[in-house]
């Protein structure tokens, strides 16, 4: 396999000013790299470690215990070699229901090693959803962790191309013996058959450009995509933000809230750490804020990674703090949704450290515009991460002036193939070397770039465009507020008008006067259009596994919520 070299240069490396036409802006120049040809990802991240030094460095502690970069590389080693025993052919895929721990690292670079397609999905899912995903992938194998057979085994029963069921701890909840007797003899101990397995494997003679894993949309518009990813994806994240953004090194110790079925997780936890040979600390604990803050105290991590969602929640509690969780922190980084200011400067001011806001997709691997370290610019997203190129345009492909809202198209090394058995998605979607996010956008003095909504949740208020996110962001200033929702709902005369669903925190209760309260308080600090119409106190959002709001679930509610104001 060969060398990683250093040799061929991105794009030009400027920033396209507010005067220039090409409606393009494009991050900072950065040093020329490029990909062999011929490439396996698990060669980069796994085996080169053996040979620079690392083999007995710790690369990953879960809730069972630490591993070495030596230990993880006889796993993957093993459970490429269980696969070719199983009969499972190159290209074919594998879907990998994992909780966090040392299994999802042997599945997910054990199965592109050998050649074969890991397909890592949400451990949150609901029958249905994983039905739809194993007959889509057409996987004759499934990896899953035993807690979550109870959801899993009722996807099972008419499955065509499912030979084998391999899990991964004890089944405690006796979920395999309410299986038919047809699907339990499918059935197999992942550690047995990993343990019998050679530790030995020569990487599949596969290339950069192949395709090397799936990874499901969060759905939160429709039903599920698959993006197809390359081997080359990997690498490109790591060195392009993982390097020159977050500035990630060998002796940083990472924790990611956001759990390794994500696009956001994959990096964060996985491939990052495994670039420059950091210690990755994962749990299968859902990350709450107690969860969150005992991982932290216990293992003093110098990089967290979050969503703005938890960040909220641990501002919430006004014990936590840097002393309980990690004197070691120095950085922190949030995506998924965007980050309102007022959060990122209460938590800097909490924790001493900075939260590095940023933009990432599922279709584009991970975060593509960012803030840096040095460069902070809370309520924006950042700029473009270096080699990355976006535009904001608007309806007709033409380009918007500074502070005008249009939508974000994105250009890079990370896109995804396409999506799976979906050409409508894709041409849609895919343009060329382009992708169109489905975001809306700003774009501001000195290269800055603002989120303003999604493509589909912009509301028309009077005549003028208003941002959900720019009333959750005032809603989520008030002291009450924990977090909150806007979507849009025709008043009396069949006109749009924000309506909001709202989350307080744990020692505040709903009422009019509190609704009253909120109101006055959003028209306090933005144009008196854009206010609230409708308050809707809940215990909690919907949202998808990934932490996305699913509007689409509070524009069904708003249709028959409350009396007209």
């Amino acid at each position: 396999m060969a060398e990683l070299e250093f040799r061929l240069a991105y794009q030009d490396g400027r920033t396209a000013s507010s005067g220039e036409r090409s409606g393009e802006s494009v991050a900072p120049e950065v040093d020329p790299y490029t990909v062999p040809r011929e490439f396996n990802a698990a060669a980069h991240f796994i085996d080169r470690h053996l040979t620079e030094g690392r083999a007995e460095k710790t690369a990953l502690i879960d809730d069972a215990g630490a591993y070495s970069y030596a230990q993880i590389a006889a796993r993957v080693n093993r459970f490429g070699n269980m696969l070719h025993r199983l009969g499972v052919a190159m290209e074919q895929r594998v879907m990998v229901c994992l909780v966090d721990g040392v299994d999802f690292p042997s599945a997910f670079f054990g199965a592109i090693k050998s050649g074969v397609v890991p397909v890592p999905v949400s451990t949150l899912l609901t029958p249905a959803e994983y039905a739809y995903m194993m007959r889509d992938t057409r996987a004759p194998v499934i990896v899953a962790s035993a807690p979550l057979l109870e959801r899993l085994g009722p996807a099972l029963a008419e499955q065509p191309f499912v030979r084998a069921v391999l899990v991964a701890g004890a089944d405690d909840g006796g979920a395999i013996s309410r299986m038919p007797a047809s699907l339990r003899a499918r059935v197999r101990n992942l550690h047995q058959l990993i343990d019998e397995s050679p530790d030995s494997l020569k990487p599949a003679d596969t290339v950069a450009e192949e395709v090397a894993f799936w990874l499901y949309s969060s759905g939160s518009t429709g039903p599920p995509k698959a993006a197809a990813h390359r081997h080359e994806s990997l690498l490109h994240t790591a060195i392009l933000y993982g390097d020159r953004v977050l500035g990630i090194r060998e002796t940083d110790v990472v924790f990611s809230a956001a759990k390794m079925f994500f696009a956001y997780g994959l990096g964060n936890s996985l491939t990052f750490p495994l670039h420059v040979g950091a210690t990755a600390v994962v749990t299968a604990q859902r990350p709450t804020p107690a969860s969150v803050m005992q991982v932290m105290s216990a293992h003093g991590p110098t990089i967290f990674y979050g969503v703005p969602t938890l960040f909220a929640s641990i501002l919430a509690d006004p014990t936590a703090s840097r002393t309980q969780g990690s004197a070691r922190l120095r950085v922190c980084v949030s995506a998924g949704e965007a980050l309102p200011a007022d959060l990122g400067k209460r938590w800097r001011e909490r924790f001493g450290v900075d939260i590095l806001d940023g933009i990432g997709s599922t279709e584009i691997l991970h975060i593509f515009i960012s803030n840096r370290l040095g460069d902070v610019r809370y309520g924006t997203s950042g700029k473009p991460v270096p080699g990355y190129t976006v535009r904001v345009l608007d309806d007709h492909g033409n380009e918007v002036a500074d502070a005008d809202v249009g939508d974000l198209w994105c250009r890079g090394p990370s896109i995804c193939s396409g999506y799976w058995n979906n050409r409508a998605a894709s041409t849609r979607t895919f343009v060329g070397e382009w992708i169109r996010t489905g975001d809306k956008y700003t774009r501001e003095p000195y290269g800055y770039f603002r989120y303003v909504g999604r493509s589909d949740d912009m509301l028309k208020v009077s005549g003028m465009w208003v941002s959900p996110f720019e009333v959750e962001s005032a809603l989520a200033e008030h002291p009450a507020v924990l977090e909150a929702a806007v979507v849009g709902r025709n008043d009396a005369d069949n006109l749009i008008k924000p309506m909001a669903f709202v989350v307080l925190k744990k020692d505040k209760q709903g009422s009019p006067a509190l609704a009253d309260e909120l109101r006055a308080f959003v028209k306090q600090r933005l144009a008196p259009y854009k206010y609230p119409r409708w308050i809707v106190f809940r215990a909690q959002l919907p949202k998808t596994a990934t932490g996305k709001i699913q509007r689409f679930k509070l524009r069904d509610l708003s249709v028959n919520i409350g009396p007209e104001s």
